[in-house]
C-alpha cells in the first residue's frame, strides 16, 4: 500500500515513519513549513531527516513541503487562540489527505502518542482525525517517550531531531485540551478551509529521492 507520513523536525514522527515504512510499497513525507512562526532551522532539520529516512527506507520516494503559515495567520486573525493547535493539526491532515488522493495513498501516518502534549489528548486526537475521511494511523500511540527515544537512537534520527531550533510561536499560552467537534467547527466556519488547503498544496515544494 501507499502511505503519506506527516513529519516534523521532532523525535516522534520520524520514528513513526520508519516503523510504518516497512508496511508500505511507496511512502510520501509531508512537512508543514510554519515560518515565520518558527525559524528556517525547522525545514533544514526536516531535509536532513528526510534524506536519512530515505537511506533507511527506499519506499520513501518523495517529500512535500507545504507552506502552512498563511493558514495559521488566517486562523489566528479570525478565531479563538486556544484552539490553534487543534486547528493546526486538522490542517496538516487535510494537506496530507489532498496529497494522498493525488498519489493513490491509503492512509496518513502521524507521530502522536497519547497525552504527551495538548494536541494529543484523546479528545483532541478524535477532533483532529475527524477533519478527513482517509484513515489516520498512529503507530506510537501506546508508547512512552523513553520507548520512542530508544528507537530514534537505534535508527539514527535522534541526534538529527535534537538540533537547536526555535519553538513554534503560534502555540497559545493555554491550549485547549478537551476540544469538541462542535467547538472547532464553529471556529472554522468563518475560514475558507477548502481554499486554504488548495492554495497550500498548489504552492508546495516537491523533493524527489
Amino acid at each position: 500500500m501507499n502511505l503519506v507520513s506527516l513529519v516534523s523536525s521532532g523525535i516522534d514522527s520520524p520514528v513513526a515513519t520508519y516503523l510504518m515504512a516497512q508496511q508500505a510499497k511507496k511512502m510520501i513525507l509531508v512537512h508543514a513549513d510554519t515560518q515565520p512562526f518558527t525559524d528556517d532551522q525547522e525545514v533544514k532539520i526536516f531535509f536532513t531527516l528526510a534524506h536519512h529516512l530515505h537511506s533507511l527506507c527506499p519506499q520513501i520516494q518523495q517529500a512535500v513541503i507545504v507552506p502552512h503559515s498563511p493558514a495559521l495567520m488566517h486562523y489566528k486573525d479570525k478565531a479563538k487562540d486556544r484552539f490553534t493547535c487543534v486547528f493546526c493539526k486538522r490542517m496538516l491532515v487535510r494537506y496530507a489527505e489532498a496529497i494522498a488522493l493525488q498519489h493513490d495513498c491509503s492512509a496518513i501516518i502521524m507521530g502522536d502518542s497519547l497525552g504527551q502534549v495538548a494536541s494529543q489528548t484523546l479528545y483532541n486526537l478524535r477532533v483532529v482525525e475527524s477533519a478527513v475521511e482517509i484513515p489516520v494511523l498512529r503507530p506510537l500511540i501506546g508508547m512512552d517517550k523513553e520507548d520512542i527515544t530508544r528507537i530514534a537512537k537505534d535508527i539514527g534520527t535522534y541526534d538529527l531531531s535534537i538540533q537547536p531550533s526555535q519553538g513554534c510561536k503560534a502555540v497559545p499560552a493555554k491550549p485547549a485540551t478537551h476540544t469538541t467537534n462542535e467547538q472547532i467547527q464553529n471556529e472554522e466556519r468563518s475560514l475558507a478551509i477548502t481554499s486554504l488547503v488548495q492554495t497550500a498544496i498548489k504552492n508546495s515544494e516537491v523533493i524527489l529521492f
